[in-house]
């Protein structure tokens, strides 16, 4: 799912593209492509703004079914248990739904007063997500059944973490919220400077989450304390990745940040051509991340220092997925990118 798991560390299965970056396949639909990829069972899937969200074989990129959602899919989707969870986006009016992993067939959907633009987690047979209705929504992961929904003071663009049964998330009233995974019972709320568009990272008990106030926030996770903020050049729309006790995240001042997870303090910054919207990845030691001058990274996650880029036709604001030595990411082109290693 979105950042890889349900705690959304950003830490992916791998192996990665370490050196030599070649074109495995590229995939056109027909539009842009911001949704991120979701890997499972070799099929990459993955939404595009042309209304379809699609299942592309992994190694070929051959298209194994689509299906027309009939709005925007700008969300990434969760994959469980044979199941496509995500959902479309639309100034009015949307939905979630499910979709059999193999056929692309509908199970069920959840329509939405108005449209879904954050990516689900799935976790214990319960979906989780949040709505432009300013809602963060739970449902029954196998019949779409509404279990309970907590109303924000404004939109939820954030996705959703679920970790030891607390769900964070941010919002757009400038909150980072912390609810009861059974009940949706606020349990804390953190006020930032700004709107909180980001998707929050919990590792060993400590949320991490950035805002439209140009902060990047560590948090205790049981009681919403601020633990320390690391103030960027720009707003902070890409969610952070964290290993070995290193935060990595993006901003909109063209930086990819390394902050130490116990202090906040800069470990390294690394320049890129224009604003990082997208969230990074983390492998064996390599950050991938791409930004938006059409190029994806790779860095060495301990120094900074850049590997090898490559160039796509157009922004970037797709996350990449890094699985089995191949680096699967989106572009603004409207082309879906497998990249492996010479």
């Amino acid at each position: 799912m979105f950042r890889g798991d349900s705690a959304h560390t950003g830490v992916n299965p791998g192996p990665g593209v370490e050196r030599s970056p070649k074109l495995l396949w590229r995939f056109q639909t027909g539009h842009a492509v911001d949704s991120s990829p979701a890997v499972v069972e070799e099929v990459v899937y993955i939404g595009s703004y042309d209304h379809h969200l699609y299942a592309l074989d992994a190694a070929t990129g051959e298209e194994r079914w689509r299906v027309q959602t009939g709005h925007v899919v700008y969300c990434s989707p969760a994959v469980v248990d044979g199941l496509v969870y995500g959902g479309s986006l639309y100034l009015m009016d949307g939905g979630v739904y499910a979709l059999d992993a193999a056929t692309g067939e509908e199970r069920w959907r959840f329509d939405i007063a108005r449209a879904a633009y954050s990516s689900p987690a799935v976790v214990d047979g319960v979906l989780y997500i949040g709505s432009i209705d300013r809602c963060v929504y739970a449902l029954d992961a196998a019949t779409g059944e509404e279990r309970w929904r907590f109303q924000t003071g404004d939109i939820v663009y954030s996705s959703p973490a679920v970790v030891d049964g607390v769900v964070y998330v941010g919002g757009w009233d400038s909150y980072v919220y912390a609810l009861d995974a059974a009940t949706g019972e606020q349990r804390w709320r953190f006020q930032t400077g700004d709107r909180v568009a980001a998707s929050p990272a919990v590792v060993d008990q400590v949320v991490y989450i950035g805002s439209y106030d140009n902060y990047v926030y560590a948090l205790n996770a049981a009681t919403g304390d601020e633990l320390w903020r690391f103030k960027t050049g720009g707003f902070v729309w890409s969610s952070p990745a964290v290993a070995g006790g290193v935060v990595y995240i993006g901003s909109y001042d063209n930086y990819l940040y390394a902050l130490g997870a116990a202090t906040g303090e800069q470990v390294w910054r690394f320049p890129t051509g224009s604003a990082v919207w997208s969230s990074p990845a983390v492998v064996d030691g390599v950050v991938y991340t791409s930004s938006a001058d059409a190029y994806v990274y790779a860095l060495d996650a301990a120094t900074g220092e850049q590997l090898w880029r490559f160039k796509t036709g157009a922004n970037v604001y797709s996350s990449p997925a890094v699985v089995d030595g191949v680096v699967y990411v989106g572009s603004d082109d409207g082309y879906v990118y497998a990249i492996t290693e010479e």
